[in-house]
């Protein structure tokens, strides 16, 4: 296994590389959610890849995997008390895997509108919540909107992503009770 040099980093103090690890079966179609899960599984197995991320103690760092079937993967570290917020992976399907520590995940059960609304306010009962140690994960389907925080005071955490099609766009929202807004929509262009 071989990382490639750093490609580029956020503003965030997050640093991002390529992988030129392979866990996909050759030839293989489109993957399923189930596919994404067990190529992150393992992935999130493997103890030399995990050990290889580098940490920072201020932000997310990150490393690009190669995925199955053309799916866009990473390794992310998280440092103690870092999330994501609020978000979504547009026509995306995907899933993650917790590889050291403990991740939170915050979701809502409801499918959102696509597009054409700024706020909406979240009817009672659409609230979940998964805590996910090492070795548990989970897939998603479209348009899920979900938050993931890595809650531990002192422990960094390391988990494995991997979505299809490649993201097209994350849109980002922040919430307040039970209102949430669509704060702002990011392309690729913006991750490089």
């Amino acid at each position: 296994m071989s990382v490639s040099p750093a490609v580029s980093s956020s503003a965030s103090s997050a640093s991002a590389s390529s992988a030129s690890v392979d866990f996909s079966a050759p030839g293989s179609s489109a993957p399923t959610q189930s596919e994404l899960l067990d190529f992150a599984r393992r992935a999130a197995a493997d103890a030399e890849l995990v050990a290889s991320l580098p940490l920072d103690p201020e932000g997310r760092t990150w490393v690009r995997l190669a995925g199955p079937g053309g799916s866009e993967a990473w390794l992310i570290g998280w440092p103690p008390g870092t999330g994501t917020g609020w978000h979504d992976h547009a026509d995306s399907v995907g899933a993650f895997v917790t590889a050291s520590g403990e991740l939170r995940e915050y979701s809502l059960a409801a499918r959102l509108p696509t597009d054409g609304w700024k706020t909406l306010e979240l009817t009672d009962g659409v609230d979940r919540e998964r805590r996910l140690p090492s070795g548990k994960g989970r897939s998603f389907g479209r348009h899920h909107v979900h938050e993931v925080l890595n809650e531990s005071a002192e422990e960094h955490a390391i988990s494995v992503h991997a979505y299809y099609p490649p993201l097209p766009r994350i849109r980002r929202y922040s919430r307040t009770g039970r209102v949430l807004r669509l704060d702002h929509v990011e392309r690729p262009e913006d991750w490089q």
